[in-house]
């Protein structure tokens, strides 16, 4: 039997998208909420890659930064997470 953790292209796929658990109070907006931020993190990095080795300007980082800077904003008021009840 194998196991698919000793896949290729799993471990890869770990790699470029780590994903940890979630250990805060369980609801379903705080977990869309989780990945979303999840997913912000990861772009941001790329991004700073990216800038960093030279692919991409100063400029392009910082305005892709702040829209998804924005996404995540507005993801959140969607969600309604900090709001009081």
């Amino acid at each position: 039997m194998v196991n698919p953790s000793d896949r290729p292209d799993v471990e890869k796929q770990n790699m470029l998208y780590p994903r940890m658990t979630y250990h805060g109070k369980f609801a379903p907006p705080n977990l869309v909420f989780n990945a979303n931020l999840q997913e912000f993190a990861q772009r941001i990095n790329y991004i700073c890659n990216l800038e960093t080795a030279g692919k991409i300007s100063t400029e392009s980082a910082y305005e892709q930064i702040k829209s998804l800077w924005h996404q995540l904003k507005k993801s959140r008021k969607d969600l309604g997470i900090g709001e009081e009840k």
